[in-house]
């Protein structure tokens, strides 16, 4: 019992409660000093401003589903065809996994530096190479694609883990039998090992889901999330610990990033349960 009583406190305390704290606040235009009370209930009017009254909203709500499909149609395939690459055991194998798993083991904040020695307008190894001048991480028009760049580098290792785990869980009868059948190496992979790593796509779905939702680390240390860099989790921090010291509508954001996560894990949920069954 204690055993289990112990994790459960540590995530009501840290999970749980500040969840429900934030949904609370939503509704209040509490700015973090002071009590609550009944004048700082204002309903749904936070919610009503983030939709209609707050331009950095759907900028911000437009560069996370751009940060999605890139996570999703660049950087899994690119780590799935690494990933299918070191499952031949070629040589070089190990080092080739170090290599590519190593960004992975990096903060975002401390990719976010590397990349800056390579985005850099002055001093930065890209502008020096090509002999351009521009601001890759300023100006709005490349900074987004700079910044995606990054998180990609890092992402890429991750996807390349997690299916080159699945490659290795394969029976390699499978594949034996599909050889002697006639079929091509890429017949046997998307026809045969795909589907029967479909717990790993799963993984690797819900996985980059959460990340591109809640990516942070990476913006906020380019440029604090604005000048065409905006996500709801910049917003979110902006409100409620910056200068606006906006509690309230900042938990509005927070919970609306709440939501959206829940949908989408809800949906996985009942695709695994439905499957056990």
């Amino acid at each position: 019992m204690i055993f289990v009583l112990i994790p459960s406190v540590i995530v009501l305390g840290l999970i749980w409660l500040p969840a429900i704290a934030s949904v609370f606040l939503s509704f209040t235009k509490w700015n973090g000093v002071g009590p609550l009370t009944s004048d700082s209930i204002v309903g749904t009017l936070n919610y009503e401003n983030v939709v209609t009254n707050y331009p950095p909203f759907w900028p911000a709500m437009q560069h996370n589903l751009i940060w999605l499909a890139v996570m999703f149609l660049v950087a899994t395939p690119i780590g799935m065809f690494l990933a299918i690459l070191l499952d031949k055991e070629i040589r070089g194998t190990r080092v080739y996994q170090t290599a590519l798993y190593m960004p992975v083991v990096l903060s975002l904040a401390l990719i976010g530096f590397i990349w800056q020695l390579i985005f850099s307008q002055q001093e930065g190894l890209l502008n020096y190479v090509t002999g351009s001048t521009i601001d890759w991480f300023g100006d709005q028009r490349y900074n987004l694609g700079a910044a995606l760049v990054a998180t990609s580098w890092r992402q890429v290792g991750y996807i390349m883990l997690l299916y080159l785990a699945g490659l290795k869980a394969v029976d390699p009868t499978l594949r034996e039998a599909a050889a002697i059948d006639g079929a091509s190496q890429p017949q046997t992979f998307f026809r045969i090992v795909f589907p029967v790593m479909r717990p790993i796509n799963i993984i690797v779905l819900t996985v980059t889901f959460i990340e591109s939702l809640r990516a942070f680390d990476l913006v906020w240390i380019i440029n604090k999330g604005r000048n065409g860099l905006e996500l709801i989790s910049t917003l979110v921090t902006q409100n409620v610990v910056g200068e606006a010291s906006r509690v309230g509508f900042g938990s509005a954001l927070a919970t609306v990033m709440l939501v959206i996560s829940s949908v989408f894990i809800t949906l996985q949920l009942r695709v695994v349960m439905k499957e056990e069954r």
